[in-house]
Order: structure tokens, then sequence, then C-alpha cells
């Protein structure tokens, strides 16, 4: 049995920096208008990640003017340029959806500690 992994061929974008739930990030991919390409780049905290081989994703979610705002981009997406982590955050859950019901301050994730003392 051929799984679709060996199929599609999919390698890994060097420009996908490692990031987790709870991160925030900075997404920067293409969008196509007409026929002008430019580069758009969304900011907001990861609320969940599938890592499936082909049909891997990542979904991040921030607030504008008051309403949140969800978007889903594919990993091996030629249009996904780049991922960069601006803040690691502490979080104990696979999928951050609670955050949905939340607002203001109450939304706000931990930072996550980067020295350990002894």
């Amino acid at each position: 049995m051929v799984d679709a992994d060996s199929l599609v061929g999919t390698k890994k974008n060097p420009e996908v920096s490692d990031y987790g739930i709870g991160d925030t990030v900075k997404v920067s991919a293409k969008v196509v208008e007409g026929d002008r390409q430019m580069t758009q780049v969304f900011q907001g905290v990861v609320i969940r990640s599938r890592r499936g081989g082909p049909s891997a994703n990542v979904t991040v979610r921030r607030v504008s003017h008051g309403v949140g705002v969800e978007r889903t981009f594919m990993l091996h997406s030629p249009r996904l340029e780049k991922i960069e982590v601006t803040r690691r955050g502490k979080v104990r859950r696979a999928r951050l959806y609670y955050l949905r019901g939340l607002a203001g301050k109450a939304a706000r994730i931990k930072e996550k500690s980067t020295t350990r003392s002894q």
C-alpha cells in the first residue's frame, strides 16, 4: 500500500521555524489579486497544528478591531513563504479553542521562561 506522502513528495520548507501551540507567530503568505502578487503578514497565536504529511496545517488567531480572526495555513503550500516565532507561549493544551470565548487580558498567554535557574 502506498501512502499519500510518498506520492506527493513533500519537503520541509526551510523558512518555517519550529513553532509550538500557544506561540505568537508572524506568517508571511503570498496573496494573488488578479495579476498582482504581494506578501501579506498575519500575526497571531497558534491555536491548533495538524502535522500529517501533505495535509499538515496550522491555525493562527488574532483579534483585529474587536473581532477574532482565524486563518489556516497549509504548511506545504507554495504560497506560504515563512513562519517566524516572535514569542513562546506556555500552555498545557494541544488545542486552544477556549481563547475564542475570552477577551482582553483574560485571553493573554504567559510567556515561556528561556533560562533555568539552579
